[in-house]
């Protein structure tokens, strides 16, 4: 969407885009000569084969779309192309190889190796040496296009170089006083002058800016646009609501707007999978003989199960049944479970000292590798709690969207414990919101090391 949006339609950009697209391949045929070259070996069918199935993943085959349109680095964006169609290459050769019983296994080895190690690398430099060259030649090469914008909101557009796009101005019929512009660009009349203002002065695109309940107003600028050859964009102005996760899409050719999702899909989800598994494993591993030993002190310190487990709400609110080491003398889960608070009398001493260093949360490793909990996310919390929280906070059930996790945002901010006022728990939904809205691999591994840091710091675990 992007290029048609900045340029005119011109054979030097679609030569070049052409040329983008088809550099990883040739940079992968040349260093698998290169590599055959260094090792005196010699170019066989075998290797004829090789660089045939480069070319075509390279060229034909596209990344998921949310490998690189959904990340805000376009750099990021195609490093992670290039080791997704790298990896895609190495499987199609090993499923191929096996498939006909090639004799793969007797080519060159350190020739193989060699060329699958050092291309990806190569291929990530010249990839982003040919985006910047690319980026650097538009910027100059071409005069920027002149647009207008109709209706002035938080999402209008403002002067960018790195756009291509000269803002000329606005139009809106509310009074500048009114609009509390913050661009450079003016504010050009009402509305019904766009019309003649845009045959007048050659504008290449038009913004329609207005507002999703002005649909009327729109579809009169339309029409009285349809004499102009100005390509028009719409631009609603969505982010007057509180979004998680926004983006845009479509389903069978209708454009669509998320306003509220999920963060984990795509690849996304399956990265947060792959984490969870591999860590829940290590740790479990690990802890294994603390946790027989943590098991033998619950039982011999009262009576009752070893494991409590309690219903509480999952991903989109469906109920699961969390677990924990038994820290009371009672297993509450009715329709009204009073929370633990300071020299609570149910609280066992093997407990108390369990919640004072969170041990007694591990059994929840389990519900990890059973896919009802993630290592980070929102807390779960007991189904009486949800049921009263969710009539006084707004939002409160968005946390939902993602898998409740062992420890979060909230928990390492200091939210956690008894949340005596409503004050308390529309904090930790705050955090637990925020978390949707801003997720990243790094926050997540952030959060688990701030939970290391605090488990043995933290006032409020009790």
């Amino acid at each position: 969407m992007t290029q048609p949006v900045q340029f005119r339609q011109s054979l030097l950009i679609a030569t070049m885009m052409a040329a983008q697209a088809i550099l990883p391949a040739f940079v992968a045929v040349a260093s698998l000569y290169a590599t055959i070259f260094a090792f005196r070996s010699g170019f066989d069918p075998l290797s004829s084969g090789i660089a045939v199935v480069a070319i075509v993943c390279l060229v034909l085959v596209q990344p998921p779309r949310e490998v690189t349109t959904q990340l805000t680095s376009p750099r990021v964006s195609a490093v992670l192309d290039v080791i997704f169609r790298w990896a895609l290459i190495l499987a199609a050769l090993l499923g191929i190889a096996y498939v006909t019983k090639s004799p793969l296994q007797e080519y060159p080895r350190r020739v193989f190796l060699t060329w699958a190690v050092v291309t990806p690398a190569v291929l990530i430099v010249s990839t982003l040496a040919m985006q910047e060259f690319m980026r650097r030649f538009l910027m100059n090469a071409f005069d920027a296009r002149s647009a207008v914008v109709a209706g002035y909101n938080t999402s209008s557009l403002q002067k960018n170089p790195g756009m291509r796009l000269e803002v000329s101005g606005f139009f809106d019929d509310r009074s500048i006083d009114r609009l509390a512009m913050e661009c450079d660009a003016p504010l050009l009349g009402p509305l019904a002058d766009l019309g003649p203002y845009v045959r007048s002065h050659r504008t290449d695109v038009i913004f329609i800016a207005l507002p999703i309940r002005h649909l009327q107003r729109v579809m009169n600028l339309l029409d009285d646009l349809r004499d102009t050859t100005a390509s028009i964009y719409y631009v609603p102005d969505i982010f007057v609501f509180d979004l998680v996760q926004a983006r845009s899409g479509e389903i069978q050719g209708i454009p669509v707007v998320a306003m509220c999702e999920t963060p984990f899909y795509g690849y996304r989800g399956v990265a947060k999978r792959l984490t969870d598994i591999v860590l829940s494993v290590m740790i479990l591993l690990l802890l294994l003989p603390l946790l027989a030993i943590v098991a033998l002190l619950v039982k011999w310190s009262s009576p009752g199960p070893v494991i409590f487990k309690q219903r509480r709400y999952g991903l989109d609110g469906r109920e699961i049944a969390v677990y924990k080491f038994r820290t009371m003398s009672v297993t509450e889960d009715g329709e009204t479970i009073r929370q633990a608070s300071r020299s609570d009398a149910r609280i066992t001493p093997v407990g108390a000292l369990l919640r004072r260093s969170s041990l007694d949360e591990l059994p929840q490793l389990i519900n990890v590798l059973q896919g009802r909990m993630s290592l980070v996310g929102p807390r779960p919390h007991a189904i009486a709690h949800n049921e009263e929280y969710r009539k006084l906070i707004k939002g409160y059930m968005i946390r939902h969207k993602v898998l409740p996790g062992i420890t979060g945002l909230a928990q390492v901010n200091g939210c956690r414990g008894e949340t005596a006022k409503l004050e308390e728990m529309e904090a930790r939904v705050n955090f637990d919101l925020d978390y949707l809205r801003h997720w990243s691999p790094m926050l997540d591994i952030k959060i688990i090391l701030l939970t290391v840091v605090k488990l043995f710091r933290d006032e409020k675990a009790y």
